[in-house]
This record gives structure tokens, C-alpha cells and sequence, in this order.
């Protein structure tokens, strides 16, 4: 068993700790006991009896590994990882982060892997002082309470206040107006009923549509002098204030585009690079609650109907007034050491090849769901490994555990890395394996690049299921309708996105359930995670289970399973679903073209992989062939990176997975064709035209570039 190996401070205050709030209704003592004294049971007999005593692996025996992995699962030392990592909040590059660092690095130092640490100087932000005072027609002015509070009603000293990171210091006054979710359609039913939101400080409640930033950004444009975000949620009402960043992109400002290295080069502050990533108006955070004094004050007009169920947001009023708002925040930006920790089984056949597991470490607050769920099943993963390791296993393929700091930030860690790495992850990189939120409910959700849809339902067809006895996940997932639901990488909100938006490696990320309700609030705790979203680990382990084994696939299998059949597909149905938003004017033959061509490379490789399995069966292996074939999967997914990135957003690179600019857009995947779409409607028909078709020639020939790599040869 892999006992805690650094010291952590005490468990924080029950009558006053997020832990205690998080929930108004504990388990009876009774159960509590029996729970855990079960949990102790099977993780003493999972640490000291895990196999049979004579029992053995051989270096070359995967399926072996696999089963053996699946065998040595522990809810109880999955639980005990968790609640060591949140004993105490550890904000990125805050002195209490140090402790969470130290128990990572012993962990993975203590079974005896290749352990390092990797800093980066790099500019965060913190608060420092902050203060909202409503002002109302009777003449009455209430300083709203702007700490979360514990069950005894005392403030959380040890959890950093609510704030918005890189939101500019000032102070600013004037009347409140509602605008919904911040959308622009929301400006625009404000504007029609006559409400103009310049010189005001606007109210909006955070919703899917828009990020964090994205609400700030747009309400600056609007003119507005402020903004108080709030979030909405039944545990959130408890007091809860939803925490995060609102810079634009990722990475360090400081160092766009390359790592930060000690004594590299780093921007100043006031270089016009880095002031366009941050907004110029202040803005916080409120809770429920606090938003609800605001908003049951306001007059005005009514509410536009088409806001969905106006009347349980306030009384049914957007102001402007009459009530009057001073919003003061001021806060500080400081460059900081971050510090990634990374672990490293060396490969026996193919040291250089790398398969990554990753997941970031820092958090708000406690971070029980977010990302310490995460980090709890990548040490998980890290002991079976060991433990297969002592049996006499050993990977084909290099395995890299990696820790990620200050993601909360803007995917700060895992950027840099990946930018200081950037020519040998293009060259050796397999897959990179995401978890950050590992378990928040119920659900089992995952998104992948699409030549890992089937090693994805082939390794769900293993694990069993933790909400169904008697089934696999597999099963389960496709229970509805018999087909499961992969989303694809998209979207800008957790460390896949260098890996696959910049530097084109093939990535997963797995999570169970969603939109957990104390999301980024000093309640996301371990009391609230055995309370609501785990309670015997069930699901740590199946996330544990579907994460080890697409490692221990993809580092052992002696052909990788890509199958980039299963991305011509997608590539097909994507082609479909633009053709239905364009008109006949501008022609999708090319990427109809192109994605032939990828589909018949993906037969072609299909057939040749079949070929050397069955030379493999026969004892005639054929070493350099089974390297090339590899090879030619492994830097497919490069052949979809452009040099010069999405227009107006250079570092992504990505064609077919990326995000859109305009957040309205109907189009989840071909960011730069998405983009195209938005701004044809500013230029003339004949403009508009050809910048969309010169998008879709863009995307077709990262698709050609794609089915190239696959071939394998030279276009002679």
C-alpha cells in the first residue's frame, strides 16, 4: 500500500470548513463506520494480497497486464489519495500549493520511478482587496458579505476570496442593469426595449453560452463600467461564489508562444500582447444570494420573455437603478514559479515513443472534484503500474505521468511544457490521456480525437459499470439507444488542448458526471464528494480503470490501435452538417475529396496492419515495418495543424478541432470555417464567399496532409 508520504497540516476546523457546509444532512455516524471500516478491509487485502504469491507477468503478455491491472483496483486507496490532497486548499504558486507538490513527487519517488520537476516562471494574479456596496432608492447602503462562510456563519480564512483572476484594480459606480446570460442577443433585447448599458455596472448569471472572459470582454464592448458574475445552483445558494480566470487564450502571457523558462525571454506587462488578453472594466464574483438583494431591487422594464424563467431570477426587472452599485476590486499580478511534476516508466521496446497520462494539481480551493478526483486516480494508476512492474512487466512504449500546476489560471502548466517540447512531442508523442474532473456525478462522458473511438469502446467493454451491477461500462454508456455519445475536443477547458490544438498529438479526456454544483466554491470538498458525487469511490475506480487501460493499450500494443476509418467518418458527417448551413454557391467538393483520399489511406493501413498481426502470430515479425506502420499513425494528426493557425488566433493550429470565435456558432468542429461563416455576414455576398471557400481548401488539405502521412510516401 502507498501510504501518504509527506506530512499535510490537519484537517481544517468540521464547524467551520466547506467540508461541513457542504452539506446540511452527514451519514449517521453508523454508517460512516461501516463504510470506512469496509473501505479498510478491502484496501488492506487489495495492498497486501493483490495476487496470488507465485503469480508473475512477462514483459510481453499485455493481456495479462490488463487483467492484472483490473485486479489490483482500491476504492479505499483512491479515497485515502483524495483526502490527503485536500486537506488544505493549494492555489497555484501560493506557499500552501508546496505540500500538495511534495506529496505527488513522494508518491510517484517512493515506487521508484524516474521522478523530476519542471519550473516555469510565469504571471498569475490574487487578490487583494475587494468590496461591493449597494446603494438603494430608500437611502439604505448594504456592503455585501463577499467571503463563503462555514456552517457556523464564520469565514473561511484558509480558502482565497472570491475573484476573477487578471481582473484589472479600480473602482467604479453606477446604476445596475441585468443582462441575463451576457450574450449578445441579450445586448440586443436590452437595446430594442430601450436600455442601453453604458456607464452602468452589469449583472449577468454565468450560463454554457459564454465563458467567464467572454462575458467580460463583451460587457466592456457594450460599454458598461463593471460587471458581477454570478452563478446559479441549489448547493451554490448555500453561499458558494464560483471562482476562475478571465484572461483570453492560454499559456503565459508573458510568453506567448514559448515556454517560460528561467532567463528566457518574457514580455512586459505593458506590452500591447499581453494587455489584449486581459479585460480593461472590474468584475466579481457574487453568490446566489448576493445577486438576489441586487436583482429583487431593480426596476425599469420588464424581463424580455424569450430569457428563459425570468421570474425565479429576480422580480422580473433589468433596471437600469434604481439601484446604485459601488464595485471595488484590487488585486495583484505577480510573476510566480509554477512547478510540473512528471514520472517517467521507461519503454523496453520503444523508449522513444511516449504515451502520456495527464492531469493538473492546483485548485480554487479544497478541489476534492476539481482536478483532485483526477490526480487521486492518476496515483492510483501509478501504484498498479508499480505493481505490475514488480511482477515483471514492463511497457513497450515509454509511460509519462504528468502533474500539471495553475490550469485554474489558463492551462498555464501543461502549455508552457508543451511549447518548450513542441518538436519532440511532434515526433515522439503517441497520446496524450486527460483526466481533470474525474468523478462529479453520475454519467460516464468522454471526448477523444476520432481514431480512438474504438479502443475507447473496447476498453468500456471492460470495466465495469459503478452504477449497474452485472454490466459494463460499455453497457451502460450505450444502454439508451445502443449508441454511445463521444464529444469530440472542441473546446478551450482543460490541458488537452495544447496537446491537441497545438501540437496535433491524439488525446482523450474521461470524466464522470457534469456541471457539478460547487464547481471552482470553497465547498468542493471530500466531505462533499462522499456526501453527493462518490460515496464508496465506485467511480474513481471505473475512471481509474478506462484511463490505466488506454495507457497500458497504447503502450503495449506492438501496432497502435488507431483507426482512421473512424475519423474519416466524423469527417464525413461533419462535411454533412456544414453542406445543411451553406448554400450551393460555395462548394464542399474539396473537402468531399479529401476525405476520400483519407478513407482509402485508412483501408490501406487497416490492411497492412492485419497483414503484420498475423506475421506477429506466425513468429515472423517484422520489426521495421511494424515502426514505420506506427509511425505513419502516430503523426496522421499532425498532418490537420496549418503553420498559421486560426485566423486571429494564431496558436491554434488545429483545423477540424478548435474553437470558433463567435460562441453562437452552429458549428462545433472546422473552427477556421466556423469563423469564416460569422464574419461573410460583415462583407459583401461576393467576400463572404471566398473567404468561406478558401476555409474549406484550408481544412481539405490538412485532411490530404493527413491521408499523406498515413501512405507514408512521397508525392513523386
Amino acid at each position: 500500500m502507498t501510504q501518504p508520504f509527506t506530512k499535510l497540516p490537519t484537517t481544517p476546523n468540521p464547524a467551520t470548513s466547506p467540508a461541513s457546509a457542504a452539506s446540511s444532512k452527514s451519514p449517521p455516524p453508523l454508517v460512516t463506520f461501516v463504510f470506512l471500516l469496509t473501505l479498510c478491509i478491502l484496501g488492506f487485502y487489495t495492498v497486501h494480497h493483490p495476487h496470488p504469491s507465485d503469480r508473475t507477468l512477462s514483459p510481453r503478455n499485455p493481456q495479462t497486464a490488463l487483467e492484472t491491472f483490473l485486479s489490483s483496483s482500491s476504492n479505499y486507496t483512491v479515497s485515502s489519495y483524495l483526502r490527503a490532497l485536500t486537506l488544505h486548499p493549494h492555489l497555484a504558486g501560493t506557499k500552501p500549493s508546496l505540500d500538495t507538490i511534495r506529496y505527488v513527487q513522494s508518491h510517484f519517488e517512493q515506487l521508484n520511478f524516474q521522478t523530476r520537476t519542471v519550473k516555469y516562471k510565469t504571471l498569475l494574479s490574487y487578490p487583494v482587496h475587494a468590496s461591493v456596496l449597494a446603494h438603494f432608492s430608500n437611502g439604505t447602503v448594504v456592503s455585501l458579505h463577499l467571503t463563503e462562510k462555514g456552517i457556523s456563519g464564520d469565514a473561511l480564512s484558509d480558502v482565497v476570496q472570491p475573484y476573477h483572476a487578471y481582473a484589472p484594480s479600480g473602482s467604479v459606480y453606477g446604476k445596475v442593469v441585468f443582462v441575463n446570460y451576457g450574450r449578445e442577443e441579450d445586448y440586443h433585447a436590452l437595446e430594442t426595449a430601450g436600455v442601453n448599458v453604458s456607464g452602468c455596472i452589469v449583472i449577468a448569471r454565468k450560463g454554457s453560452y459564454l465563458s467567464r472572459s467572454g462575458v467580460i470582454f463583451l460587457a466592456q464592448t457594450k460599454g458598461a463600467l463593471g460587471v458581477l458574475l454570478y452563478a446559479e445552483g441549489d448547493e451554490l445558494r448555500g453561499g458558494g461564489v464560483e471562482r476562475g480566470t478571465v484572461m483570453r487564450g492560454v499559456g503565459d502571457p508573458l510568453s506567448p508562444g514559448w515556454a517560460g523558462v528561467e532567463g528566457g525571454e518574457s514580455l512586459d506587462l505593458e506590452d500591447n500582447e499581453v494587455l489584449k488578453r486581459f479585460p480593461k472594466i472590474p468584475s466579481l464574483p457574487l453568490s446566489f444570494e448576493n445577486a438576489q438583494i441586487i436583482l429583487g431591487s431593480l426596476g425599469g422594464g420588464m424581463v424580455p420573455q424569450f430569457w428563459d424563467d425570468p421570474g425565479r431570477v429576480n422580480g422580473g426587472r433589468v433596471g437600469p437603478g434604481p439601484t446604485m452599485v459601488n464595485l471595488t476590486y484590487q488585486g495583484e499580478k505577480k510573476v510566480a514559479t509554477i512547478q510540473n511534476i512528471f514520472a517517467v516508466i521507461k519503454g523496453l521496446e520503444e523508449p522513444d515513443r511516449y504515451v502520456l497520462l495527464g492531469n493538473h494539481r492546483d485548485a480554487w480551493t479544497y478541489g476534492a472534484v476539481d482536478p483532485n478526483s483526477g490526480t487521486a486516480a492518476l496515483l492510483d494508476i501509478a501504484r498498479r503500474y508499480a505493481l505490475l512492474m514488480r511482477l515483471g512487466w514492463s511497457p513497450r512504449r515509454t509511460i509519462i505521468f504528468c502533474s500539471w500546476d495553475a490550469e485554474e489560471f489558463g492551462m498555464i502548466g501543461s502549455t508552457e511544457w508543451v511549447e518548450e517540447n513542441l518538436v519532440n512531442l511532434g515526433a515522439k508523442a503517441v497520446a496524450y490521456l486527460n483526466v481533470d474532473c474525474a468523478v462529479q456525478g453520475p454519467g460516464f462522458f468522454v471526448g477523444t480525437t476520432p481514431q480512438l473511438d474504438n479502443l475507447l469502446i473496447e476498453v468500456t467493454k471492460m470495466v465495469k459499470d459503478p452504477e449497474s451491477e452485472g454490466r459494463t461500462i460499455y453497457e451502460q454508456w450505450a444502454a439508451p439507444n445502443g449508441v454511445v455519445n463521444i464529444q469530440r475536443l472542441s473546446g478551450v477547458d482543460s490541458d488537452f488542448v495544447s496537446f491537441v490544438q497545438h501540437a496535433g498529438v491524439p488525446s482523450v479526456d474521461i470524466y464522470y458526471g457534469r456541471d457539478f454544483p460547487v464547481y471552482h466554491t470553497a465547498f468542493d470538498s471530500y466531505t462533499w464528494m462522499i456526501n453527493n458525487a462518490d460515496p464508496l469511490f465506485q467511480r474513481h475506480v471505473a475512471v481509474t480503470g478506462v484511463w490505466g487501460l488506454l495507457a497500458l493499450r497504447l503502450a503495449d500494443d506492438s501496432i497502435l490501435p488507431f483507426n482512421y476509418l473512424s475519423y474519416a467518418d466524423q469527417l464525413q458527417e461533419h462535411k454533412d452538417i456544414l453542406s445543411n448551413l451553406l448554400d450551393g454557391s460555395i462548394s464542399l467538393d474539396p473537402l468531399t475529396a479529401a476525405t476520400k483520399k483519407l478513407t482509402s489511406a485508412a483501408e490501406e493501413i487497416e490492411a497492412e496492419a492485419k497483414r503484420l498481426r498475423e506475421q506477429e502470430i506466425r513468429g515472423k515479425v517484422a520489426v521495421l515495418k511494424m515502426r514505420s506502420l506506427n509511425d505513419r499513425l502516430m503523426l496522421a494528426e499532425r498532418g490537420f495543424l496549418d503553420i498559421d493557425g486560426l485566423q486571429g488566433k494564431r496558436w491554434f493550429k488545429h483545423l477540424v478541432y478548435g474553437p470558433p470565435g463567435n460562441y453562437e456558432s452552429k458549428l462545433s468542429f472546422f473552427p477556421g470555417i466556423a469563423d469564416a461563416i460569422s464574419q461573410s455576414t460583415k462583407l459583401s455576398r461576393r467576400d463572404g464567399r471566398a473567404l468561406i471557400q478558401h476555409e474549406i481548401w484550408r481544412v481539405a488539405r490538412g485532411i490530404e496532409r493527413a491521408a499523406s502521412a498515413l501512405k507514408g510516401a512521397l508525392l513523386t
